[in-house]
């Protein structure tokens, strides 16, 4: 918990440096965090997370940058305490985040087709999940990016639903869905190892993707629009139904 905690006091520093400097464009309604929540729903071993918001949750999605390096993501995102080996990682440190993206450069969901058209890598744009592990990052104005690794480093586990980037994230393809103010996601919990007792929080970021620059990170948070707890404490809990 120390960990998470030092993180996120980064992150918070990190984002109210970055709301001076970097682009609010998309710093509306759509990501001022109401609410967030995680049920367990025990009769059908699956949990629904979402996060409900002051205006229309995934209205507003990313402007296209026209090319993979400098593209623009939205996500709302639930930091948690669960363990990378409970997503399907190795062992390793940083914070496990379920992170709900729109991206309209590229796609990172190889294995779904999110807008049922029959091509599998035209839809980035719509709303999707990811497991990240988050670790501190000060070359970022956000404080934070998802872990990166070497290629050849044979230490390192993904999930066999990832998309080949050489960061720790998976796209795992569980059920999105925006309604009125309201992001849920659906995800088994078999997924998740059964586990159905951990804290998390909301959060609303704008982040970027980096093909070009050495110093900075492949995907940072350059900007944190709303945190649902107001401190990043982590101290939401799992509720059954």
């Amino acid at each position: 918990m120390k960990t998470v905690l030092t993180l996120f006091t980064v992150l918070l520093i990190g984002s109210t440096f970055s709301c001076a400097q970097e682009d609010n464009t998309y710093k509306n309604e759509d990501f001022a965090i109401n609410s967030v929540a995680v049920t367990h729903h025990s009769d059908l071993d699956i949990m629904v997370w979402e996060i409900t918001v002051k205006g229309t949750a995934g209205k507003t999605t990313p402007i296209k940058a026209g090319q993979l390096d400098g593209a623009p993501v939205l996500g709302y995102v639930f930091p948690t305490t669960l363990k990378p080996t409970d997503v399907g990682f190795n062992k390793t440190d940083g914070i496990v985040a379920l992170a709900l993206t729109s991206h309209p450069d590229f796609d990172d969901t190889p294995l779904w087709d999110e807008n049922n058209d029959n091509i599998f890598n035209n839809d980035g744009i719509i709303w999707h999940p990811h497991w990240v592990i988050l670790n501190e990052d000060k070359r970022v104005a956000g404080g934070l990016a998802v872990k990166q690794f070497k290629k050849a480093d044979n230490t390192v586990v993904l999930p066999p639903t990832n998309p080949g980037m050489p960061m720790y994230m998976d796209s795992p393809g569980f059920s999105v869905t925006t309604k009125n103010n309201t992001i849920k996601v659906v995800v088994p919990n078999y997924r998740i190892n059964n586990q159905t007792d951990f804290n998390y929080d909301g959060v609303t970021a704008f982040m970027k993707v980096n093909t070009s620059n050495d110093d900075l990170p492949m995907l940072g948070v350059y900007n944190v629009f709303s945190v649902a707890s107001g401190d990043l404490s982590l101290p939401y809990k799992v509720k059954t139904q």
